[in-house]
């Protein structure tokens, strides 16, 4: 990922703090656009009975992330363990059986494939677009609990998925939404290989 260099002038010209390892403007739009596009990619190739292809284009756009990182070693064991944290958490909620999705789900009590392909996904914002969340677990909890059922909602309009029982499903998420996600934003403090160097109180994990 494109890095801010140190200026003692002040900025450097990107309209970001000039400090070694952020991210610039030009880095966090190419990751939010990275990331909707995949997101499309992965809903629409799952509705439209093509998963494995939705789920390349992830790959894709996590490989991209990873190469392009500061310590690629470090932001791939982000990725892999929000990516096992997704497969726990969609498995659980597939077994309740409120949600039905139409491909890339082998096993029928397993989260779909593409599902856990999607919190990879995921894990490329919290050290990019989504580093202003670090240490506001409160504030991480209040949006996850919002934008994450309505980030579903959206894939179900798409036909990614369907909602069996609408209102225990988006609880259902809602309430795991608010538990994750400060989780999420505190590893990523720990396990951030965007910036040049682990905050010290950080570099044991």
């Amino acid at each position: 990922m494109e890095e801010v260099t140190v200026c003692e002038g002040g900025a450097s010209g990107t309209g970001m703090h000039p400090r070694v390892g952020l991210p610039t403007r030009r880095a966090l739009l190419v990751n939010f656009a990275l990331f909707q596009c995949a997101w499309f990619a992965a809903v629409l190739g799952a509705a439209h009975g093509q998963p494995l292809l939705g789920t390349a284009c992830v790959v894709a756009a996590i490989a991209f992330h990873v190469a392009a990182a500061a310590r690629p070693a470090v932001e791939l064991r982000f990725i892999a363990a929000v990516s096992v944290a997704g497969f726990v958490a969609e498995s659980i909620v597939a077994m309740q059986g409120h949600i039905a999705y139409p491909s890339g789900q082998p096993v029928a009590w397993l989260a779909p494939y593409w599902i856990v392909a999607l919190w990879g996904l995921l894990a490329t914002a919290p050290n990019v677009t989504l580093r202003w969340l670090k240490r506001r677990p409160a504030l991480a909890a209040l949006l996850g609990a919002a934008l994450g059922p309505m980030s579903f909602a959206a894939g179900v309009r798409l036909g990614g998925a369907r909602l069996v029982d609408p209102a225990t499903a988006l609880i259902t998420m809602a309430i795991m939404w608010a538990a994750l996600m400060p989780a999420l934003m505190w590893l990523s403090t720990g396990l951030d290989g965007i910036t040049a160097h682990a905050p010290a109180a950080h570099r044991a994990l």
